[in-house]
């Protein structure tokens, strides 16, 4: 068998399965909200007591409705996207990765860069499709490069504007509550006459406080910072794929190539 064929075998076929979950993404959750549920239960308190439809109602229509305030149109549906994602496993094998980029940089070595198109169709990293299409379309070096970086750096953006919408609505969430508390004193104060019920409607008055406050920093906020996580991420898996494509192109030796994509391994270069 030829050393292109052996190369062209040994580029995996696409899986079909179903979607991992993150893990750890829902234990997070499932401790943030235990640890809740629990001080609130250690505290004597009756959970049914921050059941409060008032100020359930304003916090998150309110919060939702800062979301459509300041968040263009065409925006929306990305975030969103974006925010479902997060319980999805989006984890990347840099190794594997890297000795698929080197089989096509043996397939371009003996046969031309022309002889990857067939086995284009089976790369499971979509960044990596997109860029070895690009690759048979752009013989300038500079030129594939500068045009992959401005991929790189669109996708990036967009995952800080994600962010962002997700941290706006993180800061406005708490204040959000505190307008549900006014209206519960509001209303405590209208029945006032009454003394015995004025301590317990203040009490249920600032549970719209502890709304804006959880909805904020256990949901919200810590999204955000997952999302930049996730960017920061595929920023680098994206750099290295960029790398590598821009050596395929040039015709690289395979081994040469491995070599400048090891750089990209995490804990390789650590010493």
């Amino acid at each position: 068998m030829s050393t292109a064929a052996t190369a062209l075998k040994a580029i995996p076929q696409p899986k079909q399965g179903r979607i991992p979950i993150d893990v750890p993404m829902l234990l997070g959750i499932a401790i943030a909200l235990a640890a809740t549920v629990g001080g609130i239960a250690a505290s004597g308190v009756r959970l049914t007591y921050f059941l409060q439809p008032t100020g359930l109602c304003i916090v998150l229509g309110g919060t939702v409705g800062v979301i459509f305030i300041t968040t263009p149109r065409m925006n929306l549906a990305l975030t969103a996207r974006r925010f479902l994602d997060l319980f999805r496993l989006a984890e990347t094998n840099r190794e594997a990765l890297m000795e698929e980029i080197v089989t096509f940089a043996k397939l371009t070595r003996s046969r031309g860069v022309i002889a990857i198109e067939p086995a284009i169709q089976r790369v499971q990293n979509g960044f990596l499709k997109e860029s070895l299409m690009l690759c048979l379309d752009e013989t300038d070096k500079n030129q594939l490069r500068a045009a992959l970086e401005i991929k790189i750096r669109l996708r990036e953006r967009q995952g800080e504007t994600d962010a962002k919408v997700l941290e706006v609505a993180g800061g406005f969430a708490p204040t959000i509550g505190v307008i549900g508390t006014v209206v519960g004193l509001i209303e405590v104060l209208r029945n006032f006459s009454d003394l015995s019920s004025v301590a317990g409607g203040i009490g249920a008055a600032f549970v719209s406080t502890i709304y804006g406050l959880g909805l904020a920093n256990l949901i919200l906020l810590p999204a955000a910072h997952r999302i930049r996580a996730r960017v920061a991420e595929t920023f680098e898996i994206h750099e290295m794929i960029t790398e590598g494509v821009v050596c395929v192109s040039e015709g690289l030796h395979p081994s040469l190539v491995r070599d400048r994509l090891s750089s990209f391994l995490r804990g390789k270069n650590e010493a």
